[in-house]
């Protein structure tokens, strides 16, 4: 069985929006509440942490609703193309109220565009295992990650070009949005959702894979799973939370992280983010097929490895310098490897037909951590200062790889073969 590449590249398109519109929040929020509404840390937290809060509501609800939905244009089309729309017009409010310094619209216009994204991000997440076998979900997931960071690091490049200290956000936020509107145009365009799974029906019907999936026997829709698999999704999702935690808490802060301790002006600490992302894009398909010899659970355990390597590099920089970009490196590799399998590995474990439902849980441990994070590391931010950081992000990325450790299914491994060699050939074949 072979991966068919491009329609996974085109499905990627509608992750890529996804990533390119989240890279811009991470980046250019924490900026505008510091900056332009001298919003303290504690407070500022509490703002980054409401699209998280809305989101531990929404994706599991959209989730759900996607799964049970069946038009002319797939389950998940019409929540992608509507969510999209929305967020578009929504982000160009929200623009206008930062040049008007007006925080209330700010707020509101803020709270529209949280609403729109979550409105279809599972949808447009569960899009990829609804159309890939299985066995390949790791390298397909290798491809949407691709594209999701080639939308990162448009953005992180546009920052780089665009923010200037004391400037204005409109360019930035005007140019996210026509990617977004022009990526889900392509993949409107261009994947018809039922055509394509109609065909994965039949060229998938009474295959036999190369690889071994731990669970081959998941209940059907609505069916109760077993005990052990229960207790491997609770030791995984509490992983998800972890490490979420740790990686979202850097990321929260890293751009005022960047002006205050290492003294970067305007949207120069883009650069770095930047070369974590190129990081990221250059090993995402290697991962996929690393993933395919050795198994999802080993690439993980590895990617955090890397992860907390890195923070426990930067608890010692002082100053901007290039050992700072070789952290980025090992921070983008780390995460890619984490991300590529850790999705696949929860849904794998789900019940059959409810890959939405599957997914709104993998991001509702995602999205909590996400939560505590921002609050969390501000509070301890304004007690201890910057400096804190980069030690938050260690230990909780330790305590993941502790905690994941002791999941057993989801994995994915290839079948012993005759000979050495032989594992090796493609996993495809």
């Amino acid at each position: 069985m072979k991966l068919n590449y491009p329609p996974t590249l085109l499905i990627g398109f509608a992750f890529m929006s996804i990533s390119a519109f989240w890279q811009m929040y991470d980046s250019i929020i924490p900026l505008i509440l510091t900056n332009n509404f001298s919003i303290d840390e504690t407070l500022r937290g509490v703002i980054m942490a409401l699209d998280n809060v809305l989101a531990l509501f929404m994706l599991p609800l959209i989730g759900v609703l996607s799964d049970r939905l069946d038009t002319k244009f797939g389950k998940r089309m019409p929540f992608i193309v509507i969510g999209t729309v929305s967020a578009i017009i929504a982000m160009l409010l929200l623009s206008f109220s930062v040049t008007a310094g007006r925080f209330v619209l700010f707020i509101i216009a803020l709270g529209l565009v949280l609403v729109s994204m979550g409105f279809y991000r599972s949808p447009a997440v569960a899009l990829m295992p609804d159309l890939t076998p299985a066995p390949l979900r790791s390298k397909a997931n290798a491809i949407i990650n691709l594209m999701g960071a080639l939308g990162g690091v448009y953005t992180l490049a546009l920052i780089a070009l665009l923010v200037k200290e004391d400037g204005s956000y409109i360019p930035i936020f005007a140019c996210v949005a026509g990617l977004m509107a022009v990526s889900v145009a392509i993949l409107a365009i261009t994947v018809r959702e039922r055509k394509i799974k109609s065909q994965f029906a039949v060229e998938t019907a009474g295959e036999n894979n190369a690889v071994n999936i731990e669970q081959q026997t998941a209940p059907q829709k609505g069916g109760k799973l077993p005990r052990e698999v229960v207790k491997s999704l609770a030791l995984m999702l509490a992983s998800v939370f972890l490490w979420f935690t740790a990686y979202n808490g850097v990321t929260s802060v890293y751009s005022v992280y960047a002006q205050q301790v290492w003294g970067l002006k305007g949207g120069s600490f883009a650069s770095g983010m930047m070369i974590a992302m190129i990081a990221a894009v250059i090993s995402f398909i290697p991962i996929g097929f690393i993933s395919t010899v050795l198994g999802r659970k080993k690439v993980i355990l590895g990617g955090i490895v890397l992860i907390a390597a890195a923070y426990a590099g930067m608890m010692f920089i002082t100053e901007y310098s290039a050992f700072v970009y070789i952290m980025l490196v090992l921070v983008g590799i780390g995460w890619a490897a984490i991300n590529v399998n850790s999705y696949p590995m929860v849904v794998q474990m789900g019940s059959e037909g409810e890959i939405g439902k599957y997914t709104g849980v993998y991001y509702t441990f995602s999205m909590a951590a996400q939560i505590f994070t921002p609050i969390f590391s501000g509070w301890l931010i304004s007690l201890l200062g910057y400096k804190v950081l980069f030690p938050y992000a260690f230990i909780f990325s330790a305590a993941a790889f502790v905690v994941f450790i002791f999941v057993r299914h989801g994995d994915a491994k290839p079948q012993k073969r005759a000979t050495v060699l032989e594992n090796y050939e493609s996993a495809d074949d």
